[in-house]
């Protein structure tokens, strides 16, 4: 008898542990509450994260295919621990027209990428979320743009406060005084170093190569030109790393720092947007 008192007593004590923990954290994810948790807190957090990034996409011959992904959930993490926010479970596919040639997670149709994004949030808008926000770990003016076009469009036709958050809103030139590269851009010091910070078993840096694309003349002329990874030899954006930098620079004390500035700047956005104001039932009556 005595042990079967100890045992719930126990028992007892974990759920209260438990929930202090709960409660210390200010948000959540929405995949872990149960639906009537969710029904409340989707229409008292202040907006809800649609996270978007490759959850396979090529990252050169060093980085795993998940590169984008891990800074993603990083950054989610860090929100959720800090701010009343709720966040959506990711979306890992996506339109990466640039890396279409090689292996991984590759909506053909942007398109289908847009529908579908408009559908996940219509049914966010209909459990009751006051504000939209898409966090863009993909490429900005790629997946960027149909996401940019989905934003519009929510804010256009429900009348809520819509926002796109893409990966350079958050890496800003700030990160440079961190990094020794001439150029860069794609799988190079920056992602590497993030990679090295969080996920070093992954990492393979004796097969890192520095690719500057010395092939593809430099753009000295205004206009958006569109990149590509080719795999075609006789495509002057041809690449055989699928690269560009130089990631044989990258530390993980290079990774922490820029990891830090991204996260400021998140916390930045996620505290602004969180104050957006809302538009009055009466004027949409």
């Amino acid at each position: 008898m005595r042990i079967q008192t100890i045992f719930r007593w126990s028992i007892l004590i974990i759920v209260l542990i438990s929930t202090m923990i709960t409660a210390q954290t200010p948000g959540a994810f929405l995949g872990e509450l149960t639906w009537p948790e969710a029904e409340q807190k989707i229409q008292i957090a202040p907006f809800v994260i649609i996270p978007f990034a490759g959850g396979a996409k090529e990252h050169g011959p060093h980085l795993p295919m998940n590169a984008d992904r891990v800074v993603m959930d990083y950054l989610c993490k860090r929100g959720v621990e800090n701010y009343p926010v709720l966040v959506a479970p990711p979306v890992l596919h996506g339109w990466f027209a640039a890396f279409r040639d090689f292996p991984g997670t590759h909506i053909a149709n942007s398109e289908t990428f847009s529908r579908y994004l408009k559908e996940i949030a219509e049914s966010l808008i209909h459990a009751g979320a006051n504000r939209i926000l898409f966090l863009n770990l993909g490429v900005f003016k790629a997946s960027g743009l149909p996401m940019a076009i989905v934003a519009r469009e929510l804010r256009a036709t429900y009348g809520i406060p819509t926002l796109l958050v893409s990966w350079e809103d958050l890496e800003t030139d700030e990160a440079l005084q961190y990094l020794d590269q001439k150029g860069g851009g794609h799988a190079d010091e920056s992602e590497t170093s993030i990679n090295l910070y969080l996920q070093p078993d992954l990492v393979h840096m004796d097969k890192a190569v520095t690719d500057y694309w010395d092939s593809l003349p430099l753009k000295r002329y205004p206009g958006y030109r569109p990149g590509l990874f080719s795999r075609n030899p006789g495509d002057p954006a041809y690449s055989e790393t699928g690269l560009y930098g130089d990631p044989t620079l990258a530390t993980a004390e290079k990774g922490k720092a820029v990891l830090e500035i991204m996260t400021r700047n998140w916390f930045k956005v996620l505290k602004g947007f969180s104050e957006e104001p809302l538009i009055k039932k009466k004027e949409i009556e």
